[in-house]
């Protein structure tokens, strides 16, 4: 069994960096109305999990870290900015956002759902923007200020952690996870997330798009108790690749909820397709690696 890259913070560390320098979040940050954090690879990333939505699906309650955490990652500096992101909005939410962002020169590049039987549904809003960093942002913030996501005018300094509080324990065998996906996942919410990177150099344009910007696989658990649980995320796949991955997937009782694009301009082209199930973690776990064999991540 080959071995699969990491984690998503040690594979961005194999990224050549963006140009030389260290950038100056501070001004993004300020017009956002959320801090981020600064990942190897020039990428500033803000997590806004949409803490808000309390979402069933087939009686499982969806945490934010599984399925509803919006996105957006910035990289380069002054003029030179690139930000990308993935926004999760209620129905009611699309459109005022959608209208909003467009006003403030941020690009729609898909809107499609990502699970199925989801209530409330939820839908996924894929974003792309050039130019100054803190313009992107202040049209980022006015959008989102047409949503419930919680960031809005939330105070920039996250809130502090217990000191010394280890997280909670899961239900959840991540060894044996680990050793199944031959990657090392981490613990976020209550769930457990395993991200890996393509092989090959993936772009958006002329520039380039790391794993913190949205171009690596990602497989979410989330324990449902007695050893189950509940996956979802997405597989990045070339077009060859789409079919052999859909049949391993549903050969082993995992279902596939969307495939679509998430960008507009992509080298190599690439499709997403998002998955879901709930049951034993161990032949899921085992499923998932079966699909993996059919792509062509990073090994080492």
């Amino acid at each position: 069994m080959h071995k699969m890259a990491l984690t998503v913070a040690a594979l961005c560390l194999a990224l050549p960096a963006f140009p030389a320098g260290a950038a100056d979040w501070t001004k993004v940050a300020n017009a956002l109305g959320k801090s981020g954090t600064e990942l190897p690879g020039e990428v500033y990333r803000v997590g806004l999990p949409r803490t808000d939505l309390h979402v069933t699906l087939d009686g499982v309650e969806i945490k934010p870290t599984l399925a509803l955490g919006s996105w957006l990652a910035f990289r380069g500096q002054g003029e030179m900015a690139m930000v990308m992101g993935d926004l999760v909005l209620t129905e009611d939410e699309v459109n005022p956002v959608m209208k909003k962002l467009m006003e403030g020169g941020v690009e729609i590049t898909a809107l499609h759902n990502h699970l199925l039987r989801a209530r409330p549904a939820t839908f996924y809003m894929h974003i792309l923007g050039h130019g100054n960093g803190a313009k992107l942002a202040a049209a980022l913030h006015d959008g989102l200020a047409l949503s419930q996501t919680p960031f809005v005018n939330a105070a920039l300094a996250p809130a502090p952690a217990a000191a010394g509080a280890p997280p909670p324990a899961l239900d959840l065998d991540t060894a044996m996870i680990d050793r199944t996906l031959g990657a090392r996942g981490t613990v976020a919410g209550g769930v457990y997330q395993v991200g890996l990177r393509r092989a090959e150099l993936v772009k958006d344009g002329d520039m380039e798009v790391p794993v913190a910007m949205g171009s690596g696989e990602a497989i979410n658990f989330q324990p449902t108790g007695g050893g189950k649980a509940a996956i979802t995320g997405d597989f990045v796949l070339t077009a060859k690749e789409v079919n052999p991955v859909l049949r391993a997937l549903r050969e082993n009782g995992i279902e596939v909820t969307a495939i679509h694009n998430h960008m507009l301009d992509d080298q190599p082209r690439l499709f997403f397709m998002h998955f879901w199930a709930n049951g034993d973690a161990a032949k899921l776990a085992s499923g998932l690696r079966q699909a993996l064999d059919k792509v062509n991540v990073a090994r080492s």
